[in-house]
């Protein structure tokens, strides 16, 4: 009988597998993006039915198998039910799960992208902080992360040089303790469209469709 491994992560997307199961794409601390079966989930008062979800964080139970991994129960921290009535926070939301399963790989450490999703997250429910900040943050931070942005001198203003700085080098507790005024966030705007242009090699669906509700 397989080992039961525990594992902390975000799901970042489910799909419907047969009449009661679902297949899970989980970022995880320790195992990178996983795949994860979860049987029987869709049935009323299956255990797993709640955890089951995009934004579920928590610790779960798996049961590895020969290409992916099995369910087996769910702890859940949060669930970020507050996000489902955000408009347009939560389009955005799924933009950033749809970038960190970009990113994600199987079997390599997953905590530093975790943490930043955790916290961007929590920033998208604070009335204070602009959205649109908010985004364009969570995007350098994340490239940064992996290895394909990094702010040079020249290319940009010398304040604006200083938000980049500050954005791929200040802890996360302190990452979104800031606003801009408009003309420096249209700078943001669009140094970060340029580098996901150089660096995402494909459309992401999410992205259209948050992109529609923040210009409608």
């Amino acid at each position: 009988m397989n080992d039961v491994a525990k594992v902390n992560g975000i799901v970042l997307s489910t799909m419907p597998i047969g009449e009661h199961d679902k297949r899970l794409v989980i970022e995880t601390c320790e195992l990178g993006r996983i795949t994860v079966f979860a049987r029987g989930c869709r049935r009323a008062g299956n255990s797993l039915l709640a955890a089951a979800n995009p934004f579920v964080m928590g610790e779960f139970s798996i049961v590895p198998g020969r290409t992916s991994y099995r369910l087996t129960e769910a702890s859940v921290t949060e669930y970020f039910r507050d996000l489902a009535a955000q408009m347009p926070g939560v389009y955005i939301g799924f933009y950033f799960l749809d970038l960190v399963d970009y990113y994600g790989r199987e079997g390599i450490d997953g905590t530093d992208m975790l943490n930043l999703l955790y916290v961007s997250l929590k920033a998208l429910l604070k009335p204070e902080l602009d959205n649109i900040l908010v985004r364009r943050v969570f995007e350098m931070r994340m490239m940064f992360l992996n290895g394909e942005y990094y702010p040079e001198e020249g290319a940009m203003s010398a304040s604006m040089l200083s938000v980049c700085r500050y954005i791929i080098g200040a802890p996360l507790g302190k990452l979104y303790s800031f606003n801009l005024k408009e003309n420096t966030l249209k700078e943001l705007e669009q140094i970060c469209d340029k580098a996901l242009k150089r660096t995402i090699d494909r459309e992401l669906k999410s992205k259209k469709i948050m992109e529609a509700f923040l210009t409608a």
